[in-house]
């Protein structure tokens, strides 16, 4: 801990540090579909230490009722008016990892997919908001800042500036955490005004309206006190046109507003010399016999030919543009037959990837292996087990496959963009510097020639002793993000916030 953070907590009585309550959709280990669960799950056990006393409250899902039932407590139930209808709503608690989870209960809007799509997932989540404002004055806990992350919670401060006049949810400081901006929430104004009751004035271009659509994200930017997202140069690229997906003005007139604070993962959770789903266990200090062995166990399960000097060139991802599938389709065959690689795929996404990807792994068989879904001991056997962790993205906010990746000693090879930018520091023979590869622009050709660069690496094992060396040993925890979080709580209760709307 740096000495003027130390200095920071010493000037404050720990009574007095703020009282944190995130909402989101998913929380990890409980529910999760993405990096927005690693987050939610680890950031409140990197902020207690500090002594900020941190909560989450998030949907009871289908599959955290399937393996937590019966350790959760029921607290109380409510009933939350969503249109015309009348829903029920349990709000149970759950401890996990030290950390009290508040889920609430709706076997109607959560008792199958996290994420329904469409105007089904509209309802659950404005189910979701109305249920958490609701829930708040009851809770045996009082937050100072609710932290809301993503379109999904994006409404919370909104309603509560606009429908809980004199109430404590009115008065609670709230942070608007943009994870992905590429998903906001769009719907319909009727929709929205059924369902939340919506104050017509509030459909403006200022607030609500966006091309003719009711904008969650949007609503969330106008009202949220302070607004931070998830890498230092992902904050920049969501003010410019390019990246904002329409949100860029909004933006520029909150700057003062906004943060971006960098993700970190739980390095107990991702950790090769305690992880129960390596074959073998292994530090920066001594790698390479435990690796070595990753690597043939990973070969084994997969049916690719166990070969320890044949590089693996990996992916685990969901498959959409955003990370790049295009490139990969098109440069993908002249990797392979040029270079004796094998390349290993695991995730799911839009249906013309997932077929596309099958059908290489046909063609190439023996070298291609492509995985259909999400496994979690097979993420982390991909991690141990690889040379190389492949992330060409048109854009990323931050990423978290990087970095755990280079927790395993796995380089990335990435484009330079949001949270890449921040945390993959491109190979510098001349200096021994560095701990991955980067390309600059989104195209086929430019990520193939990256791609031959890093393999001619490979055959010098100086060099790759160096770099697996550098990456292993990169600080990627959650503990320095957990610093900059607490500097942005105390921040929020002490001064007003420049841009929020009355």
């Amino acid at each position: 801990m740096k000495r003027e953070f130390r200095t920071l907590l010493a000037e404050k009585n720990r009574k007095d540090l703020p009282k944190v309550l995130l909402a989101a959709s998913e929380c990890a280990p409980l529910s999760k579909t993405g990096g927005l669960g690693d987050v939610v799950g680890a950031l409140p056990k990197a902020l207690q230490p500090l002594g900020v006393e941190t909560r989450v409250i998030t949907p009871y899902h289908r599959c955290i009722k399937e393996k937590y039932a019966s350790q959760v407590e029921h607290l109380f139930y409510i009933y939350v008016d969503l249109g015309w209808r009348h829903e029920y709503a349990g709000l149970e608690k759950l401890v996990v990892d030290g950390v009290t989870v508040y889920l609430v209960d709706s076997e109607f809007f959560f008792g199958d997919s996290i994420y329904r799509g469409g105007l089904a997932e509209g309802e659950q989540y404005c189910f979701f908001t109305r249920a958490v404002l609701d829930a708040l004055p009851l809770l045996d806990f009082a937050p100072d800042i609710i932290q809301c992350n993503d379109w999904h919670t994006s409404m919370i401060p909104f309603l509560a500036r606009t429908q809980y006049p004199g109430g404590m949810q009115e008065k609670i400081k709230y942070l608007l955490t943009i994870h992905n901006i590429a998903f906001q929430g769009r719907f319909d104004f009727s929709f929205v005004q059924d369902l939340l009751g919506v104050d017509p004035k509030y459909y403006t271009p200022e607030v609500l309206e966006l091309y003719g659509c009711a904008d969650f994200m949007k609503a969330g930017i106008a009202f949220a006190d302070k607004i931070s997202t998830v890498s230092p140069t992902y904050a920049e690229e969501i003010k410019t046109p390019e990246y904002s997906d329409c949100l860029g003005q909004i933006l520029s007139d909150r700057s003062a507003d906004l943060s971006g604070i960098l993700n970190g993962i739980d390095t107990e959770v991702f950790n090769p010399a305690k992880d129960q789903h390596i074959a073998a266990h292994y530090t920066s200090r001594s790698y390479a016999t435990g690796k070595a062995k990753c690597k043939r166990a990973l070969q084994k399960r997969l049916g690719l030919p166990q070969k320890k000097d044949v590089p693996i060139i990996s992916m685990v991802t969901r498959m959409t543009e955003q990370k790049g599938f295009d490139l990969i389709l098109e440069a993908l065959d002249s990797i392979l037959e040029r270079e004796n690689c094998q390349f290993v795929l695991l995730g799911s996404g839009d249906s013309r990837y997932e077929t596309a990807m099958l059908y290489k792994a046909l063609r190439y068989y023996g070298h291609v292996s492509v995985t259909i879904g999400y496994d979690d001991a097979l993420s982390h056997q991909i991690y141990a087990g690889s040379d190389f962790l492949l992330m060409p993205s048109r854009f990323e906010p931050c990423g978290l496959s990087q970095l755990i990746a280079m927790r395993y000693g796995c380089l990335p090879i990435v484009r330079v963009t949001g949270g890449l930018k921040d945390t993959v520091i491109p190979w510098q023979c001349e200096t021994g510097e560095g701990n991955g590869f980067a390309f600059r622009d989104y195209n086929a050709q430019e990520m193939e020639e990256c791609v031959y660069d890093v393999l001619d690496v490979y055959s010098d094992p100086a060099a790759m002793d160096k770099l697996v060396r550098n990456a292993m040993e990169a600080d990627f925890s959650f503990e320095r993000s957990a610093e900059k979080y607490v500097r942005l709580y105390i921040s929020m209760l002490e001064k007003k916030a420049s841009g929020r709307k009355k």
